[in-house]
């Protein structure tokens, strides 16, 4: 379970109040309008963001003031974070070495990877030589590839065509089924928390708050979430 206990987050005149707590292998959204502080709360939990007060916890271990490589989770952004000159198999290697000196097996786990998110055969292009879908089905491969228990994604498919994200996020929800993962992900789409989410998180006014059912949300939502949705 991720459990954010009475955690405050100060970043000049910003500050973000987080109470709340994730059961093991959920998937939630994390929605409120622009500004709110949603990126900001996924920093704090990766460890980006320095707390100013309260604890993070991940099942009983605090993980508050660990560093962001020391904590038991992935995190993907929108620009994919690849690296130009390698090619695709050499970014998903950086998930289990930086120094990219892989055992045998080392590399069989990354085509396994590559295999599983359908870039068979891709593994030598670098990333101009792929699509933005490729490219996304890349960084994924290496979340999938380090296996760790919590993923966090803010707004890795928001540049991707509508049937291409919906085919992502199905995989996602797939890779997280078989995995056991629990993820937060945060999204300006209403869409992708309703496709991929039962429950979400609401950052809005100061606060991160939930998880509350995904539906029952969006169908009568706070003031400040509904002056967002329009």
């Amino acid at each position: 379970m991720l459990r954010l206990d009475d955690v405050a987050i100060m970043q000049g005149g910003f500050a973000l109040g987080a109470v709340f707590a994730v059961a093991q292998g959920e998937r939630v959204a994390v929605i409120g309008p622009s500004g709110a502080g949603k990126s900001t709360l996924l920093g704090a939990i990766a460890g980006f963001v320095p707390v100013a007060s309260g604890q993070i916890f991940w099942g009983a271990a605090e993980i508050t003031r660990l560093p962001p490589a020391a904590r038991p989770l992935s995190i993907l952004f929108q620009d994919n974070n690849l690296f130009p000159h390698l090619s695709a198999a050499e970014n998903v290697a950086l998930g289990l070495k930086p120094s990219l000196r892989l055992t045998a097996a080392e590399q069989a786990h990354v085509a396994h990877a590559l295999a599983r998110v359908g870039l068979a055969g891709l593994e030598a292009r670098r990333p101009a030589q792929l699509s933005g879908g490729q490219q996304s089905r890349v960084a994924l491969a290496r979340v999938l590839l380090r296996q760790k228990p919590l993923l966090l994604l803010d707004e890795p498919f928001a540049a991707l065509g509508p049937a291409l994200k919906a085919e992502m996020l199905a995989l996602l929800a797939e890779i997280c089924t078989e995995t056991g993962a629990t993820l937060l992900m945060v999204t300006h789409d209403i869409a992708d928390a309703r496709a991929i989410a039962p429950e979400v998180i609401l950052v809005a006014e100061g606060r991160a708050e939930g998880p509350f059912a995904t539906g029952a949300l969006l169908e009568n939502p706070p003031p400040a979430l509904r002056a967002y949705l329009g």
